[in-house]
C-alpha cells in the first residue's frame, strides 16, 4: 500500500473543515499511514472458516418478560410527597416565566 501524502492529508483536512498547518500535515500524514498499514495488516488474515460475529460470546437476553401490573393510584403516589395540588407534586418555583 502506497503511503499516504500530504495532499491527500490536506484533502482530508479540508473535508473535515479542519485548520492544520505544514508541520501538521506530516506529522499526520505519518500517522494514518501507520493506522492505514495496521488495516491492512487485519485484511491480510485467512479467516474463511471464521464465521462473522458481533460478539466474541454468544449472547443471551437477560431481560424479564414484560407484564403488566397495576400501578399506584394518585393518592398513593403523592403519598410521600412534601406538597401536592390537584393531584400533583407541587414543587418550588425555580424559574421566572415571562410572557
Amino acid at each position: 500500500m502506497a503511503a499516504i501524502s500530504r495532499e491527500e492529508v490536506a484533502h482530508l483536512a479540508r473535508l473535515s473543515r479542519l485548520a492544520v498547518t505544514e508541520e501538521e500535515l506530516a506529522t499526520f500524514a505519518g500517522q494514518l499511514d501507520v493506522i492505514l498499514q495496521a488495516v491492512a495488516r487485519v485484511g491480510e488474515v485467512t479467516a474463511g472458516d471464521i464465521p462473522p460475529t458481533s460478539h466474541s460470546v454468544p449472547l443471551t437476553n437477560v431481560l424479564r418478560d414484560d407484564v403488566v401490573v397495576p400501578g399506584l393510584t394518585p393518592a398513593e403516589a403523592l403519598s410521600g410527597a412534601p406538597d401536592a395540588e390537584e393531584q400533583r407534586f407541587r414543587v418550588p418555583r425555580i424559574l421566572d416565566e415571562e410572557a
